[in-house]
C-alpha cells in the first residue's frame, strides 16, 4: 500500500507505540529504535513532511513539547534533531522531530 504511514496508524491506534505524552495536535512516543536511552519522537498528528512542520505554526507547539518532554526524560540535557530526506536518514515521510538524550552524546554525535 503506497499510502501507508506508520506513524499515521499509531496516531489512529491502529498500531502499538509506548506514548509519553500525547494531545490535541501532537503525540510523542518511544522510537523502536535505542541507540541512546532516551529515544523519542514528537510527531505532529495532521500528516505533513518535514518541511511542512517546519514552516509552520505548527512547529511551534512541536518544539515546545518536544522540549518539554526531554527536560523530563533526560534533565542532564538532550538534543532536538531533525533529517530531511533519505540522504539525511530521514525514514519516515511523516514530520517529526527526534529527542536523544540519557547519555553523553558526544562531540560529534
Amino acid at each position: 500500500m503506497d499510502d501507508y504511514c506508520v506513524f499515521c496508524e499509531i496516531i489512529a491506534g491502529r498500531e502499538p507505540a509506548d506514548v509519553q505524552y500525547e494531545d490535541e495536535h501532537v503525540i510523542v512516543f518511544r522510537n523502536r529504535l535505542n541507540w541512546v536511552p532516551v529515544m523519542l519522537l514528537a510527531v505532529p498528528k495532521a500528516h505533513m513532511t518535514q518541511g511542512e512542520l517546519w514552516t509552520s505554526g505548527a512547529m511551534i507547539h512541536v518544539a515546545r513539547v518536544a522540549a518539554e518532554v526531554g527536560d523530563r526524560h533526560s534533565p542532564a540535557g538532550f538534543r532536538l534533531l531533525s533529517n530531511f530526506g533519505t540522504q539525511a536518514m530521514q525514514s519516515q515521510v511523516h514530520a517529526h522531530v527526534h529527542v536523544l538524550g540519557g547519555t553523553f552524546l558526544g562531540e560529534y554525535a
